[in-house]
């Protein structure tokens, strides 16, 4: 029965499983250097505490429905306000997770006639907004500002009339480099375009007091920027930040917020004691900056790509040396995780290695003595 009934899933299975690019779940186990837990919070009984609580003071779990119904909480209504003071912004608007706000943002704002120009590496929850959206969109070379710029000109020269969009990432996951975002706010300003970006793995890292890469174009009229709670705040959820219209839009037009139960009112607690963390525990960002320096010393001799960020991949090439590397790290303990297509371009396969909190210095030198003793060059 179920090889008949699915017979294109098995053999698109088979099809992945002879490139080497197919797919399974494995545990949490060895150091981390795999995770975006990047201040160690996800773990941290400072949060746990936090949990305790805000369950003691009668913050329910579940929200019970989509925020147009009953599920709007006053921790949601508290959360967004405190994060609009925090990121110096009009308006906060939170979603479950970071794939759905993206989604969600990008399928609605952007109208039948305007243009999105994104970055070529932007993120796949992007993309997925992109199709299912009215407006035309077009990929231009990473990290390029003026192939952003050309690429409105022409369009214009061909009689597009609408609103442009500029779409990326102020830091990207798997290459750790980091978007021209003082050359793009200027191109913005000059073609009368809006600026999303996108703060997945700035937010917490970057910044004064961790409010990101993008901290002193927050409150403009032509930005738009979200941050995540997954990742450095070691929580859920995402926060799309900007103009007061845009969330008011989003509330009315939305379809991934509209029709979307709420977010746990419990984790917006947490969310709402993570930004405080990051406003009085300064030292959980200098720990992590003393750490990306050691492992920059560590892990470049050995061919690691260096940034200055907490991301440094090592790139080999081939998809299947590659998670061969990655099965072999780990079971020497360490989590490595090998990244392959379609997430990175072919022939770009590599072990991405992340800096966070909870791994220790000694952790990262035993990690490089295991990396020098494999082949890990073409």
């Amino acid at each position: 029965m179920t090889a008949s009934a699915f017979a294109s899933q098995v053999t698109d299975l088979a099809r992945l499983s002879a490139q080497s690019g197919r797919r399974t779940l494995s545990e949490q186990t060895g150091v981390d250097f795999s995770s975006n837990d990047y201040l160690g919070l996800a773990r941290s009984p400072l949060l746990a505490e936090a949990v305790r609580d805000a369950l003691a003071r009668g913050v329910p779990i579940g929200s019970g429905g989509s925020r147009l119904l009953r599920g709007n909480d006053p921790e949601h209504e508290a959360l967004e306000a405190e994060a609009a003071v925090f990121f110096g912004c009009e308006r906060v608007l939170s979603f479950s997770n970071g794939f759905s706000a993206n989604q969600t943002l990008f399928s609605t704002l952007p109208q039948r006639g305007d243009l999105v120009i994104y970055d070529e590496l932007i993120h796949a929850s992007a993309h997925e907004g992109l199709r299912i959206g009215r407006a035309t969109h077009v990929a231009v070379i990473h990290n390029r500002a003026d192939a952003f710029e050309d690429a409105i000109v022409t369009w214009r020269s061909s009689g597009g009339k609408g609103k442009v969009w500029i779409a990326v990432e102020s830091l990207y996951s798997m290459d750790g480099d980091v978007a021209p975002l003082d050359d793009l706010i200027a191109i913005a300003d000059r073609q009368d375009a809006v600026l999303l970006v996108d703060e997945a793995h700035a937010t917490g890292v970057f910044g004064p007091e961790g409010r990101g890469l993008a901290s002193h174009l927050d409150g403009r009229d032509n930005v738009i920027t979200l941050r995540t709670c997954g990742k450095a705040l070691g929580c859920e959820g995402a926060l799309i930040c900007g103009p007061a219209v845009v969330a008011d839009f989003l509330i009315n037009r939305g379809r991934g917020f509209i029709f979307s139960t709420a977010p746990s009112p419990l984790m917006a607690a947490v969310v709402r004691a993570s930004l405080k963390l990051l406003q009085s525990a300064p030292e959980l960002r200098e720990r992590l900056w003393h750490r990306i320096r050691i492992a920059e010393r560590i892990f470049e001799p050995l061919g690691a790509t260096v940034t200055g960020t907490q991301i440094l991949p090592i790139i080999v090439g081939d998809a299947a040396r590659t998670m061969d590397l990655a099965t072999k790290i780990k079971a020497a303990g360490f989590d490595v995780r090998g990244i392959r297509p379609p997430t990175v371009p072919a022939g770009t396969s590599r072990l991405r290695i992340t800096i966070t909190n909870n791994a220790s210095e000694a952790q990262m030198a035993a990690l490089g003595a295991l990396l020098a003793t494999l082949p890990l060059s073409a």
